[in-house]
């Protein structure tokens, strides 16, 4: 025998409705409780100030000192004015006027003459026009009275200088003295320098260089000038 049931005595026939209606009911609660928030009254409460809290500030009493007022400035001395009688003359100056007439006579100026400084010019021996001219280099090229006076200076250097002062003084070996001079505008030699290894070789190549002969100055375009000259001086020292 079946049992019939009335459709509207059916409990569950709405369960998923009722089931989903739940859920939304609880998401919703539970997201109001989540976002739920409670402020301090304190924290929030800024519109009250409390004057009685703030402290009082004892303001120190000061004594002022009061200082003396400085002393009056003395009387000033009344000025004595002096009168002076006017008897002094006074001479005026006269400023003559610089200025002529058709009356004035005109001096003609005499033709100025300017004098030319001579300067000392120093011209390389190596690149001058004329070279300076030793006694007995007088015939030749330039380029051969050069080569000649470069001979007869150093044929005259090592028939002059004494080798021999090296060994005594205490020197060996081979030694090298470098020499410099000026042949200057009248071809004396001037303006010795040397450097040695010894004091004493310097001085006896001072001695040989300023024993040179007077030469024929050099020249540059045409006027005499200065010519510097370097002299190397090398021998051995026999021991």
């Amino acid at each position: 025998m079946e049992l019939k049931k009335n459709a509207k005595a059916n409990v569950g026939r709405n369960s998923s409705l009722y089931f989903a209606i739940g859920l939304a009911l609880m998401l919703f609660l539970t997201n109001f409780a989540i976002n739920y928030k409670t402020y301090d009254k304190a924290a929030i409460d800024i519109g009250m100030v409390e004057m009685e809290a703030e402290d009082e500030e004892e303001i120190p009493l000061t004594e002022q000192i009061q200082t003396p007022p400085p002393p009056p400035p003395p009387p000033a001395a009344p000025e004595v004015i002096e009168i002076v009688e006017d008897e002094v003359e006074v001479e005026e100056t006269v400023i003559e006027s610089t200025e002529v007439d058709q009356e004035t006579e005109i001096v003609e100026v005499e033709e100025v003459v300017v004098e030319e400084v001579e300067e000392d010019i120093d011209v390389p021996f190596a690149v001058i026009e004329n070279v300076p001219v030793f006694p007995g280099c007088e015939k030749g090229s330039n380029n051969e009275k050069r080569a000649c006076m470069s001979k007869k200076i150093s044929q005259f250097v090592n028939k002059k200088f004494n080798t021999e002062l090296a060994s005594d003084l205490g020197l060996s070996g081979r030694q090298r003295i470098n020499v410099i001079f000026k042949i200057d505008k009248t071809g004396t030699v001037t303006g010795i320098r040397a450097r040695a290894p010894h004091p004493g070789l310097e001085k006896e190549a001072k001695r040989v260089i300023g024993m040179l002969p007077k030469m024929k100055p050099g020249k540059q375009r045409g006027k005499p000038v200065n010519v510097p000259y370097s002299l190397p001086i090398i021998f051995q020292v026999q021991d």
